[in-house]
């Protein structure tokens, strides 16, 4: 119980970092704005794409939350119980629901910085947070999360 402790806590540690990383970089990214009030379009033509992938961030992010909570229930977890809800379709359903949140709040405002580093922020989560949390979730699951892995390719 120990050992599954300890990666718990690592993933979460390695998520918090990234989560933490994303609000640096929007925080940066409205400062920017608001000092160098660049606009990307003319009009708020674009308001309902933005309201759009807010509705689908929170949809997202709610989604995979509950069914990352399930996981628990399973006693020898196999490949296949990674597959489930938005897991089967990406390994990252939440981080991409904090992009699509912020693009959403980005397109919104026609915040030039806060676009740029949304986009900024998921690269960096994607190369260098979320191989962490591969290497945290192949040690805890084994075979079972490395076939994941090979499955499920983003």
């Amino acid at each position: 119980m120990e050992n599954i402790n300890h990666h718990k806590h690592n993933v979460h540690k390695v998520l918090a970092h990234s989560y933490a990383m994303y609000f640096l970089l929007f925080l940066i990214g409205v400062t920017l704005d608001l000092v160098f009030k660049f606009k990307i379009f003319a009009s708020s033509v674009m308001v309902p794409v933005g309201f759009f992938f807010l509705v689908l961030a929170t949809i997202i992010i709610l989604w995979a939350q509950k069914t990352g909570r399930d996981l628990r229930k399973v006693k020898e977890v196999k490949t296949e119980h990674f597959c489930r809800g938005p897991y089967c379709y990406t390994r990252i359903p939440t981080q991409w629901g904090l992009f699509f949140l912020l693009l959403g709040f980005g397109i919104i405002t026609n915040s030039f910085f806060v676009i740029l580093f949304t986009i900024i922020a998921f690269f960096i989560s994607k190369f260098v947070f979320m191989g962490k949390h591969d290497r945290i979730l192949a040690e805890k699951y084994g075979s079972a999360y490395i076939e994941y892995i090979k499955i499920m390719k983003f």
